[in-house]
């Protein structure tokens, strides 16, 4: 039976796999980048490494993570952070392009360098911000929803009272997802492919 638990250091390969098979607009950035690996150490090692207690997966029953929900209880803290703390070490492995990005990998190099770029103002009221992704196997079962709700009550556990999300506009069966959970849009000017949501951490009868 699944139940949802904290990450362990045991959930590292399952993070990276889940991270890369759901990253191109929820689905499998395998055929579009030359080294896909880019997306955990850009959306999810960061988080279990900087943040552990904000970090669940779904485990299917026999051990094995199958979803998970990554969260930053404090989003100008963590860029911080991964600024110092993170950054360093992941550059080794994917150094910054000296010019502008000229492929689908080198345009993900630069958001791992540019983590300044969480830093939305028109988000400030809503200071935690997430990453959540399921197997697709896994997805359309209620899971998700089950994951939001631990998030969200950690969240304000620790007295957070908002968080948001950016996602990729094209992917509206996660729109459809996060609108089911409450989350509302954020006029955020020129935003780019990405749509910004957020949703107060209170009101968990709702999910």
């Amino acid at each position: 039976m699944t139940f949802i638990r904290l990450y362990g250091p045991e959930d590292r390969e399952s993070l990276e796999d889940i991270c890369i098979r759901t990253a191109h607009e929820g689905g499998d950035s395998r055929p579009h980048y030359k080294d896909p690996g880019i997306f955990p150490t850009t959306f999810a090692l960061p988080y279990v490494t900087l943040e552990p207690d904000l970090a669940f997966v779904l485990d299917d029953g026999h051990g094995r993570a199958v979803g998970y929900i990554l969260g930053a209880a404090d989003t100008p803290r963590f860029v911080a952070a991964f600024r110092t703390e993170w950054l360093p070490s992941a550059a080794e492995s994917y150094p910054e392009p000296p010019g502008p990005p000229a492929t689908p990998d080198e345009e993900m190099i630069r958001l791992l360098h540019h983590p300044e770029r969480m830093l939305v103002p028109e988000a400030a009221a809503y200071p935690a911000h997430l990453h959540i992704d399921l197997l697709p196997a896994w997805q359309g079962r209620g899971h998700g929803r089950a994951l939001m709700r631990t998030l969200l009550q950690a969240l304000q556990d620790k007295g957070v009272p908002a968080v948001h999300l950016s996602m990729v506009t094209a992917n509206t069966p996660a729109r459809a997802f996060y609108d089911r959970l409450g989350f509302h849009e954020i006029d955020v000017p020129d935003p780019g492919p990405v749509t910004y949501l957020g949703r107060a951490t209170r009101e968990l009868d709702a999910l």
